[in-house]
């Protein structure tokens, strides 16, 4: 699975950072304005782990708070004193600072000389303000995915706003959709462990699943995350649940991190079927995905939930895409439905897609243990899943920027020819 051949680059776009490891970090800073940045980049959910101090006083506070104890993992410093002072600074804090100890630098000049002599002395980056939130992001990720090596996986969560809207059809379809149509190496994760699906919507029963990863985290590793997964095509595999009573699902907060890690560093997207329950790990799990699509039927109570649901994670995620919206059982007979604009209109964000109720296909499809695109290919809920796996894994929106970088070029090239 580490070596999986489908690991294609564009599946895991730029925008797509690497959650720091549990290390400590202080950063200390010398402008209200780099200050602020900081305190907004330890905020974000790719920090969770991080135990981060931001306070003012520069390279010299630095120089000072080290100077008879342990330096921390990561130290921050802004200048915006000249070269040589800096590098003053860099030496006596040379002195004191603990072997693995990383260095970024953030200026206020744009000097390649001073980059070169700050690498070359050790320091890990050089940054130039003011800088995106997601800048300063990417380059402490980047302190440890480099070190890491490969590509990270793309991570989607999807999860219904209601039970009963059909969030599970909708995640397995999906899945299929991205391993079949955009030829990507996939895994399925269903996290519902005593009620899951994922099995019988691909006619699957593997002796182990994912119940064997989150009760025994002390055994879990890439080999066994191997040997735990049940191969449903060459492109998508199954972390299935046992959907068993014999123990109750009493999980931790960070119940599913080292699974979810490990699945990050061995294949290029991650569908995460989050059951309808609020735990602190199914929180957790929303919160920590690259993107969270909801979905919801046309109704009051879906409505009102999915809400909440957005609302949260836009609190949560500020440095993140806005959560995708997909209404699910459009059309159902005799029900009256609030209007897709209206739905939208309140919760402050597009419909990504909205899928219409088909009793019989969905019906054939699940007692049969297939796919819709298995039981109706080419129909229009297969293509509206090829949609939304399309927009989930960054594609759609890696085509239109590909154009975008194209137009100031044609631009120039009229008006020369005007």
């Amino acid at each position: 699975m580490a070596n999986t051949p489908g690991f294609e680059p564009d599946m895991a776009s730029e925008e797509i950072i690497a959650p720091l490891p549990r290390v400590t970090l202080q950063a200390f800073c010398e402008t209200r304005e780099v200050a602020d940045s900081m305190q907004a980049v330890t905020a974000d959910r790719r920090m969770d782990k991080v135990q981060a101090r931001v306070q003012m006083g520069g390279p010299a506070a630095a120089v000072e708070a080290f100077r008879g104890a342990p330096t921390p993992n990561v130290i921050v410093l802004e200048t915006v004193s000249e070269p040589a002072v800096l590098i003053a600074s860099l030496e006596a804090l040379a002195e004191s600072c603990d072997p693995g100890t990383k260095v970024v630098v953030i200026g206020h000049v744009n000097d390649i000389q001073l980059y070169r002599e700050l690498i070359r002395r050790g320091v890990s980056d050089y940054l130039v303000a003011p800088f995106g939130t997601l800048d300063l992001l990417r380059t402490l990720s980047e302190l440890y995915a480099a070190a890491e090596g490969g590509t990270l996986g793309r991570t989607i969560a999807i999860v219904g706003a209601k039970g009963g809207v059909g969030a599970s059809t909708v995640a397995h379809n999906v899945a299929w959709a991205i391993a079949r149509n955009l030829g990507a190496s996939t895994v399925i994760a269903d996290l519902d462990i005593a009620f899951g699906t994922a099995g019988l919507d691909f006619n699957q029963d593997p002796p182990q699943g994912i119940a064997d990863a989150v009760f025994a985290p002390e055994r879990l590793d890439a080999n066994m995350l191997d040997r735990l997964l049940s191969r449903c095509s060459d492109n998508l595999s199954l972390l299935a649940a046992p959907a068993m009573l014999d123990r109750t699902v009493d999980l931790g907060d960070d119940a599913f991190d080292l699974l979810f890690d490990l699945l990050r560093a061995s294949v290029p997207c991650i569908t995460l079927d989050v059951p309808h329950v609020w735990t602190g790990w199914a929180k957790r799990a929303l919160i920590g995905a690259d993107e969270v699509a909801v979905v919801a039927a046309p109704e009051l109570a879906s409505l009102r939930n999915a809400k909440n649901l957005v609302d949260l994670l836009r609190a949560a995620r500020p440095n993140d895409s806005m959560p995708r919206l997909i209404l699910n059982q459009v059309g159902l007979p005799k029900r009256p439905e609030i209007e897709a604009a209206e739905f939208a209109k309140a919760l402050g964000i597009d419909v990504l897609s909205s899928i219409p109720f088909d009793a019989q296909l969905f019906g054939t499809a699940a007692n049969n243990g297939q796919m819709i695109a298995e039981v109706q290919s080419g129909g229009k809920v297969a293509e509206a899943f090829v949609q939304i796996a399309t927009v989930l894994t960054g594609r759609g929106e890696q085509k239109r920027n590909k154009r975008s970088l194209l137009e100031p070029l044609v631009a120039r090239l009229r008006r020369r020819k005007a």
